[in-house]
């Protein structure tokens, strides 16, 4: 299995490195990248090409991985549909709606949603696993609504404010870099796409009058490394994304969500709540649990996530067990994956509109988007 990468930063050398792993016979044999920060991740001696036109024409590979920054997917995604290579591409996919409806062309032109797999992994992870059991032996019935969060540390938000992430031209928004595994999750408990939407939010703690006050106080903001477009001071920069921000969400089905997060949360949280005609489901990544409950209190399950594999790595153990999947697709031993391209592409539209909400002050309808969206037969 001959592996090319467009970008070669920490989160393509984790996933890079995770996937060799789980597959001995993985090489890697070429990389694109201006700016290379984890090379040794990979391999120092791992060739380098000009331009991702010539690592996919030269080096020859199996899979192509796009691990640049957002902006840059569509066209990174475009050049390895036209060569003929499966991609892999890291979420979000691309950084708008129209760029979302061109993606959608070039899949149905190159052959499919099978041609790009996506790196949205809260899907693999092992409370998802738990949940989807759950629901396929119908202890839920009929999802009514659902209540849900993602709230990151101060060391985690001040990244952002200081990273590439922090501009919403390059990134997209915090909701769509960030938020996108969960709106992916809630589009798949529910069975549809969000209908209509509205959102409220802004910048509070990551302003000039919060800035730490001492150098000890400071150190917890640079806690994670930024190297391409950073700035050093979280809260004295030309980032343009919010520190806060509370969606609703109304999915076709009827079904509606609750969903906040909070970029200065010092006892970090990502919590869910689904409840259903029949049962409940209540569980939390980072706090490592999913319990299910019957509407007349009887405990159907009852999942502690705190030991073994479900807390170990990045993303909660997700990561090594999307690789694992994935592994197991390229080498033709399963055919299905626990999330397309596709669902990723609608968890950014999604992501995208809540934003459009946010800053328009007005109700999101998306339903002519989704038949935009729909026109290219993706769903199968």
């Amino acid at each position: 299995m001959r592996i090319v990468t467009s970008g070669i930063g920490l989160r393509a050398g984790h996933v890079l490195t995770t996937l060799r792993a789980e597959m001995p016979e993985a090489e890697i044999v070429g990389y694109y990248d201006p700016q290379p920060t984890h090379l040794e991740m990979i391999g120092t001696d791992t060739p380098r090409y000009p331009s991702v036109e010539a690592m996919l024409s030269d080096a020859k590979p199996d899979l192509y991985c796009v691990f640049s920054p957002n902006v840059f997917h569509l066209d990174q995604i475009r050049a390895g549909l036209e060569a003929g290579v499966q991609v892999f591409t890291e979420k979000p996919v691309v950084v708008s709606i129209e760029d979302t409806l061109e993606l959608a062309r070039l899949l149905a032109k190159h052959g499919g949603v099978n041609r790009a797999l996506v790196g949205l992994v809260l899907r693999y992870s092992q409370h998802m696993v738990d949940l989807r059991s759950a629901m396929s032996q119908g202890w839920l019935g009929d999802i009514t609504s659902l209540e849900a969060n993602e709230h990151i540390g101060p060391y985690h938000g001040a990244f952002f404010m200081r990273d590439w992430r922090r501009r919403t031209d390059l990134a997209g928004g915090f909701m769509l870099e960030k938020c996108c595994h969960d709106l992916d999750i809630y589009n798949m408990v529910t069975g549809s796409r969000p209908q209509r939407v509205a959102s409220f939010g802004g910048r509070k703690s990551f302003v000039p009058q919060n800035a730490p006050k001492s150098n000890a106080e400071a150190e917890i903001f640079h806690v994670k490394k930024s190297v391409w477009e950073s700035t050093d001071d979280p809260f004295n920069s030309d980032g343009d994304i919010i520190d806060y921000q509370t969606a609703i969400l109304q999915y076709e089905t009827g079904a509606s969500l609750a969903f906040h997060t909070n970029l200065n949360t010092p006892d970090e949280h990502r919590r869910f709540c689904v409840m259903g005609t029949h049962g409940m489901a209540e569980g939390d990544f980072v706090r490592g649990f999913l319990k299910v409950t019957a509407r007349d209190g009887r405990r159907l399950a009852d999942h502690d996530y705190t030991q073994g594999t479900a807390m170990k790595g990045a993303h909660y153990g997700a990561d090594q067990l999307m690789c694992r999947d994935i592994t197991a697709y390229l080498r033709g031993e399963t055919a299905i994956l626990p999330v397309s391209i596709l669902d990723a592409m609608e968890a950014g539209i999604s992501a995208i509109a809540l934003d459009q909400a946010r800053t328009t002050g007005q109700i999101v309808d998306l339903t002519d988007t989704w038949a935009e969206l729909d026109k290219q037969g993706l769903r199968q």
